[in-house]
């Protein structure tokens, strides 16, 4: 690898305008305005797994034979077949999977016993699985057989552990809808660029989210105050709060030794 013709020393940065060659092959700086980005949305079959790890058979890589790199926008279990994104753009992956951002996602639900309006009401309402509840969400009988599920949420095997919790089999899982990008027209294994109006509308959703689960903590930091300190602070008045516990706890040591050479000053003679 050189930059501007000279191998760089370790942590050396690149500058706007640098020219970086790896092997001999000109690195072109990414668009600005992320032109040159990939945003995909794929129907994907049962039996493919979404995964990168190239050495894993049926993973979701291999099966769209993509000439960019690219990566999936969260999971679709290998069971389970429909819509799921995928892109280039690893910033916008970390927006959209941040669970603040509670995006709709639509499936349509095959099971193996005939449903009744108590486990509508249900699943609706929320289900004990992996140590949660799940949030209440909307349920809709289809057919004697098939509801269809709209989640804010994306626990492992969500709705599968939610029908089991409650008797049920699933036999049949799709995905029609994320936010309000829809399945219909893709055919199993299928693939198409997102539109213009389709990224615009996702853009709006996470325009407002953070990157990371760092970037997430320092927002909550900075915007929340703590509320123990509030109640320490009403307690103490005037006199100020300490932010080092160290210095109290020595004072308090000093204090008793303070009081027991009083007591012993103080004891009568016997």
């Amino acid at each position: 690898m050189t930059i501007n013709g000279v191998i760089p020393e370790l942590g050396t940065k690149v500058l706007p305008g640098d020219e970086v060659r790896v092997d001999g092959n000109l690195v072109k700086a990414s668009a600005e305005n992320k032109s040159d980005r990939v945003y995909l949305a794929y129907h994907k079959p049962v039996g493919v797994t979404c995964t990168t790890e190239r050495h894993v058979k049926g993973n979701i890589i291999d099966a769209i034979g993509h000439r960019e790199r690219i990566f999936p926008i969260g999971r679709l279990d290998k069971p389970s077949e429909g819509l799921i994104f995928l892109t280039s753009d690893g910033d916008i992956v970390n927006k959209i999977l941040r669970a603040e951002n509670a995006h709709d996602k639509e499936y349509i639900v095959t099971v193996d016993r005939p449903l009744t309006e108590r486990f509508i009401q249900a699943m609706a309402a929320g289900v004990p699985i992996l140590d949660t509840v799940t949030k209440p969400c909307t349920v809709t009988m289809q057919s004697k057989f098939v509801f269809r599920i709209i989640l804010t949420q994306g626990l492992n095997r969500q709705i599968r552990r939610m029908c089991e919790y409650l008797g049920y089999g699933v036999t049949k899982l799709k995905r029609s809808r994320i936010m309000s990008i829809r399945l219909a027209g893709l055919k199993v294994g299928q693939w198409r660029n997102l539109t213009p109006d389709e990224m615009h509308e996702i853009n709006s959703a996470v325009a407002g989210s953070t990157k990371t689960a760092e970037d997430a903590k320092h927002k909550t930091d900075t915007a929340v105050p703590d509320k123990r300190t509030n109640h320490v602070a009403k307690r103490s008045g005037n006199r100020g709060l300490k932010s080092d516990r160290g210095p109290e706890r020595s004072q308090v040591k000093n204090h008793s030794a303070s009081s027991a050479k009083t007591s012993s000053r103080r004891a009568p003679k016997r």
